[in-house]
């Protein structure tokens, strides 16, 4: 059972709060997911302050690197997690209600028992690309594809020999 970052994110934010670690990648249940695998860790830091308006804000610090699935040949891709994420606490649904109205910035409701790490988990998935792929001729499928157009026909030559075994 993973150990979780429980925090009172008003109080953690008006009294400069910092907590920063490193987490297994296998800690992140949502996350895996995403992953071709769970090895590594990440580090990460949460500090609260107060903005320019002396409104209450978590800033989230996450940097690693992790692997997803290319989505054209589904293999490994090597992704590198640099965020840093400035959110803004609402005390009520009203405040958030209101907050939320500006697009430039992210506003969260504050909770006395907030979950940071989930909160982490949840930056993470949402900093993913929707459809990871491997660079211009670094996909499986691109060197397939040249190949076949160099004369070589690994495919087709695989699959003769397997008909000429039956």
């Amino acid at each position: 059972m993973p150990v979780r970052l429980i925090i009172d994110a008003l109080d953690f934010a008006r009294n400069a709060g910092a907590h920063h670690g490193k987490i297994a990648l296998s800690e992140f249940e949502r996350l895996q997911d995403y992953l071709t695998d769970n090895d590594g860790e990440l580090q990460y830091a949460v500090t609260g302050t107060l903005n320019r308006e002396a409104r209450p804000v978590l800033q989230i610090v996450v940097q690693g690197s992790i692997n997803l699935q290319c989505q054209r040949c589904l293999g490994q891709i090597g992704h590198a997690l640099d965020l840093q994420t400035d959110l803004l606490l609402a005390q009520n649904e009203n405040e958030l209600s209101s907050l939320d109205e500006d697009e430039s910035v992210d506003c969260i409701l504050a909770t006395s028992d907030m979950d940071a790490l989930a909160l982490i988990e949840d930056e993470i998935i949402l900093s993913l690309p929707i459809s990871p792929r491997h660079g211009e001729n670094e996909c499986l499928v691109d060197n397939i594809h040249s190949n076949d157009a160099a004369g070589e026909k690994p495919l087709f030559a695989a699959l003769a020999a397997l008909k000429n075994l039956h």
